[in-house]
């Protein structure tokens, strides 16, 4: 890429820092002539407003149930900044996800916005603070390549986003009065931006004088845990996105089977794998949710094998775990396990309709009112009672489940289910009470992920089973009388999973 300047003449506070200078290969012309020749000749820009997007009120509701919880309070929710890759490149910047689920900006967020709730007598007044556009006779404009039109495209004004997000705008300038007035009322999302965070802190000390408690953050974690567990339970809107998610999960997974001759054909066919399903992704939706586990052969029975530089062979089972991130943020989480040549040998389908049995006993137990523990719990009395039927384990099924010993655990020592929604790991902040301990409700969403996994050294079981990892994800929505399986219509049966790899490949 190009020349960038060291300056900016937009303006900045220490929230919005300069950005990475390259001054000394610089060819940008400084001369007052250029500046005075691209600042001018440009058509007048038309700026319509908006209507507030849809989850502008969902959005809404939301600061409003935080806002009950924080009287007197001022909260601080950052997006968060761009953040180096190499030198003067960044990764793609994806904000906070509670700036986003309190906002209701997802893919389209601008780096370092911060979002306020300033208490009032009634409750909160919110403010989205971000850096808008810089005019035309600015260098900003030419010259900037981290934010600069003509590097990145335009950006919005705060007209436009105040009618999108149906939310009152201030330019970041502005963000340096709220720092300046930082005290003992302020609370912040520490992790979402660690130099605003260190900015409050100082501000915070400051007010606080001798006071030794000033360097207390629990206020702050407890921010963070309410902002989690306001996710567990899914609104109307986010549901609609979690099932626009799994649909185009679904679509990649289709991608991945039909290009099945040329993945089988290189050498680092599950680099493919990926490729593909993250193509699909980026049609379809913002990007992936998490990196994609594609999974082959042996490499099945590493849990997070996100390397996939394998080869893709016949005969052989890939387990495929990947899910697109829609533009909103929400996103899907499934794995299927599916023979390469599209027919299981008998100990791989074994293997894999225990599995499968297993997935559907704890989808079976779902329903309001049971708590989210006895989901994994169900799951594994399939897994003990099959893998001790085989004759795997040291002890019977009942022994092995007692909490003192847990020998089938040596074939699944991950759980079976997490929440599910901004996050691929959503709610993660939320009390054990309320998640591994919590009681079902309506609107909750997460996962049933069952698996089986035999080492390819593990001498504990027969040389057939060995190198076999087999996982079957789903993404479950508690309704009023019972759950969904928002992924059933990807097939998971291992007879439909034959026709379905037989009739795309």
């Amino acid at each position: 890429m190009g020349a960038m300047s060291s300056q900016s003449t937009s303006e900045q506070t220490t929230s919005a820092p300069e950005p990475r200078a390259t001054s000394n290969r610089s060819t940008t012309p400084g001369s007052d002539g250029f500046k005075e020749y691209i600042g001018s000749g440009w058509a007048d820009r038309a700026e319509p407003i908006p209507e507030a997007r849809r989850q502008a009120s969902f959005a809404a509701a939301r600061r409003s149930r935080i806002s009950e919880l924080y009287p007197g309070k001022r909260l601080v929710i950052p997006a968060g900044r761009l953040k180096q890759r190499s030198n003067d490149t960044d990764y793609a910047f994806r904000a906070h996800s509670a700036f986003a689920h309190l906002t209701g900006w997802g893919s389209d967020s601008e780096p370092g916005s911060v979002l306020v709730l300033e208490p009032t007598a009634s409750g909160h007044e919110a403010t989205l603070y971000f850096r808008e556009r810089a005019g035309r006779d600015s260098d900003e404009f030419y010259a900037n390549p981290e934010i600069g039109e003509f590097w990145i495209g335009p950006r919005p004004s705060l007209a436009q986003v105040a009618g999108d997000l149906a939310l009152a705008t201030r330019g970041i300038a502005d963000l340096a009065a709220v720092i300046d007035t930082a005290d003992g009322s302020t609370v912040i999302v520490r992790e979402a931006d660690s130099e605003l965070t260190d900015q409050i802190d100082t501000g915070r000390l400051v007010a606080a004088g001798d006071d030794a408690t000033a360097e207390d953050h629990s206020e702050d974690d407890q921010l963070a845990r309410d902002l989690s567990e306001l996710r567990l339970v899914k609104d109307e809107y986010e549901i609609g996105e979690l099932r626009a998610a799994v649909a185009a999960t679904g679509s990649g997974f289709d991608d991945v089977i039909g290009d099945l001759e040329r993945i089988t054909a290189h050498p680092r066919g599950e680099r493919l794998v990926e490729g593909v399903f993250n193509g699909r992704a980026r049609a379809d939706g913002n990007a992936v949710g998490y990196d994609t586990i594609a999974a082959s052969g042996p490499h099945a029975c590493i849990l997070h094998w996100t390397r996939n530089d394998g080869p893709v062979v016949p005969g052989d089972l890939i387990l495929l775990d990947a899910g697109v991130e829609v533009d909103s943020y929400y996103t899907a989480d499934i794995t299927r396990t599916f023979p390469i040549d599209g027919t299981f040998s008998p100990t791989q389908r074994l293997v894999y309709e225990t599995v499968r049995e297993a997935a559907d006993a704890a989808f079976a137990i779902v329903r309001p009112g049971i708590r989210f523990r006895e989901i994994h719990a169900t799951a594994m009395e399939v897994i003990a009672r099959r893998t001790a039927e085989w004759g795997l384990l040291p002890v019977s099924a009942e022994e092995a489940l007692q909490a003192e010993n847990q020998h089938h655990r040596r074939y699944m020592v991950h759980g079976t289910s997490h929440h599910l929604g901004l996050d691929v790991h959503d709610c993660a902040q939320a009390r054990r009470e309320l998640y591994l301990d919590g009681v079902l409700q309506p609107g909750m969403t997460f996962t049933i992920e069952p698996g089986l996994y035999f080492q390819p050294d593990d001498l504990t079981v027969p040389e057939e089973f060995r190198g076999i990892g087999v996982r079957i994800e789903d993404n479950i929505l508690v309704t009023a009388d019972g759950a969904e399986n928002l992924s059933i219509a990807i097939p998971r049966t291992a007879d439909d999973v034959e026709a379905w790899v037989q009739r795309l490949k």
